[in-house]
């Protein structure tokens, strides 16, 4: 299946969005791509768009059994890479999300990053490939309103910061990319969540967060406006799996470097001036 490829790359959560816009830049480049996707109709526009240069692979990274499944069908050749792209984004204060949204947060992005690193580890190892991660500038600062979606991200760093000192000696580098404010659906998700919370929740609950609700609904249509395209990170995620020494993390976007400034200022003062954003 490879004939003349520069390798065999996994894509996970390629539907939409940044997996989408890496599955097609890293096909372009001659790699054979895996794209996993959860609809079958998904991947056939990949498979269309690419001219059949991207393989979509029917794979949920909650679902063992469509991990098992897409292993098999890889086969044994060696891996080039690895990215670990799917994900979902939980929002609402944290009083206001339910448990098996929460719950729903890390068994997608967190336990499901794992049980695919996992599973395709073997052929990482065998191809001295990468694993490249897509997190968030969410997991080095934390804002009210996104705690499941944030914490996942924060997880997702401690998972990357180990698993790139386990596999150092085996040859495969590990990268994490640690994006901005990107365009893609995740904006219209987070607009459908504050609505929920807005018709589910308890009155005087959604009165008391009225003021961060409306916040939410402000920066979620103004990044809707103002994101980089997709295609920022997965140029990113092609420097990780083509440079001769890759660099741990990439940020991508201006307003990451904003956030990582915030955190230098003492957490009193820092929070105080996000929550001078809030208005009441």
């Amino acid at each position: 299946m490879t004939g003349t490829s520069r390798g065999r790359i996994v894509v996970t959560g390629a539907s939409t969005g940044i997996g989408f816009s890496c599955a097609l830049r890293l096909a372009r480049l001659g790699y054979t791509i895996f794209a996993g996707v959860r609809d079958p109709a998904d991947g056939e526009v990949l498979r269309s768009i690419s001219s059949g240069m991207v393989h979509p692979v029917r794979l949920d990274v909650t679902d063992s059994a469509s991990i098992a499944a897409a292993a098999v069908l890889l086969g044994a050749e060696p891996l080039a890479g690895l990215v670990n792209n799917a994900g979902i984004a939980v929002t609402g204060p944290l009083e206001l999300v339910p448990l098996d949204s929460w719950r729903r947060q890390f068994e997608v992005n967190v336990i499901g990053l794992v049980a695919v690193t996992q599973a395709f580890l073997p052929l990482l190892r065998q191809g001295r490939g990468r694993i490249v991660t897509v997190g968030s500038i969410a997991g080095r600062s934390a804002l009210p309103g996104s705690g499941a979606y944030d914490a996942s991200k924060y997880a997702i760093e401690a998972v990357t910061d180990a698993l790139r000192m386990e596999l150092r000696e085996s040859g495969v580098f590990v990268s994490l990319i640690e994006p901005g404010a990107i365009a893609t659906p995740l904006w219209e998700k987070t607009l459908a969540d504050i609505e929920a919370i807005r018709r589910r929740a308890d009155p005087e609950a959604v009165a008391r967060y009225s003021a961060l609700l409306a916040t939410l609904e402000r920066g979620a249509l103004k990044s809707q406006r103002k994101a980089v395209p997709a295609e920022h990170v997965a140029a990113a995620v092609e420097r990780a799996l083509t440079s001769r020494r890759p660099k741990t993390r990439y940020l991508v976007g201006a307003d990451t470097r904003i956030w990582l400034l915030l955190n230098l200022l003492p957490d009193r003062w820092r929070d105080r001036l996000i929550l001078s954003q809030i208005k009441g």
